[in-house]
């Protein structure tokens, strides 16, 4: 059963690798970016995101990272999804002019609609966020993959860990999903694996910062004796944070967990359990160069009190060049009530390089 599961996961990830870039396409470099220095770029718009505006030129090899505060002027004719600090999102093309007068906000036009016949205006200041999107429905996508391997003569130990995440924004709704394969092999010892596969979404609510949301998991882990635990749940959250330095989002609400134990290759009856669910996302930006990404869902029991469950993942991104960056990530999971002569508790580190494609 874990081999089998394993292979799955390896052959998903390896399908997405190959087959999601592939679809997103570049499109036309008609983008127009002025600087309050009077210097002028024709290029494409990537996205904005921690104060940086991603900009690419057909005659430069990856992305410009451009400060958000010393743009003075944009235009284009391309659709976006543009996010503002109190949660409110919006699609349309960009216009954005400097007013003559120093002491008044910059603004930022938004066409909503494709003939341009209704415009929205916002304070530059409050934009936290700015999205390629597209009528395509491929296009729509973003995401990232990682890869890490070492080895040890010494003892002989191999470790490899493999993961992607995609991400399909709207308007007011977003969709992601995330898929992680671990494995260590020491000589002498028996192999350990990990397996993760994420599902999540959510949906803006007419309040601001407020939204629903859902998620699902499943969870294949070695050291824990777990040959599969699946955990769907539900509720109400709200953007604590929503700045182009940090976001944070919390959420509560229940959940249902099913976990299939396996021993001695002997399997074991699974555990259904009623739970409640606090999941919270926290992300921290700096300037083009890091990045901070951390999870961390608890599922205290309701149908068997005094039982907690916990899933954490934290990920620490340094931008290298392009969209290529490198990751260390601390992953765990603990059970404060295990069955019997089952571990409680599965934890690790990972790193190795990081690629993100996409919108």
């Amino acid at each position: 059963m874990d081999t089998k599961l394993t292979a799955i996961f390896r052959a998903l990830i390896l399908i997405c690798i190959f087959v999601l870039p592939r679809s997103l396409m570049a499109r036309e470099s008609t983008d127009v970016i002025v600087m309050k220095n009077g210097d002028r770029l024709t290029g494409t718009i990537k996205r904005l995101e921690a104060g940086v505006l991603y900009v690419g030129l057909n005659y430069v090899d990856g992305d410009l990272s451009i400060d958000w505060e010393k743009v003075a002027h944009i235009e284009s004719r391309q659709l976006f999804i543009i996010k503002t600090e109190d949660g409110s999102v919006y699609t349309g093309k960009l216009a954005m002019t400097a007013p003559s007068d120093a002491h008044q906000p910059v603004q930022l036009q938004i066409a909503e609609t494709a003939e341009a016949k209704k415009t929205l205006v916002v304070d530059k200041a409050r934009v936290v966020n700015v999205r390629q999107t597209s009528e395509d429905f491929l296009k729509r996508w973003s995401g990232s993959i990682s890869f890490g391997t070492a080895y040890s003569k010494g003892n002989n130990t191999t470790q490899y860990n493999l993961g992607l995440e995609t991400a399909y924004q709207r308007e007011r709704w977003a969709a992601q999903t995330s898929v992680s394969s671990n494995l260590a092999a020491n000589s002498g010892a028996t192999t350990s694996t990990r397996n993760t596969l994420t599902l999540s979404a959510y949906h803006l609510l007419p309040w601001d910062n407020y939204f629903y949301g859902s998620l699902g998991s499943f969870l294949q882990s070695s050291v824990q004796g777990i040959s599969l635990q699946t955990e769907l749940g539900t509720g109400i959250g709200r953007f604590l944070k929503n700045t182009d330095r940090s976001q944070i989002t919390l959420m509560g609400g229940v959940a249902w967990q099913s976990t299939s134990y396996r021993q001695a290759g002997v399997p074991q009856a699974a555990q259904n359990v009623a739970a409640a669910l606090i999941a919270l996302d926290l992300s921290l930006f700096r300037f083009k160069k890091t990045n901070l990404k951390i999870t961390a869902d608890v599922f205290p029991a309701l149908s068997g009190p005094g039982r907690v469950r916990f899933h954490t993942n934290a990920s620490y991104f340094v931008k290298l060049f392009g969209g290529l960056s490198w990751t260390t990530t601390f992953y765990g999971s603990w059970d404060s009530k295990p069955p019997p002569r089952f571990s409680g508790s599965d934890y690790g580190t990972t790193s190795g390089l990081s690629w993100s494609f996409g919108k």
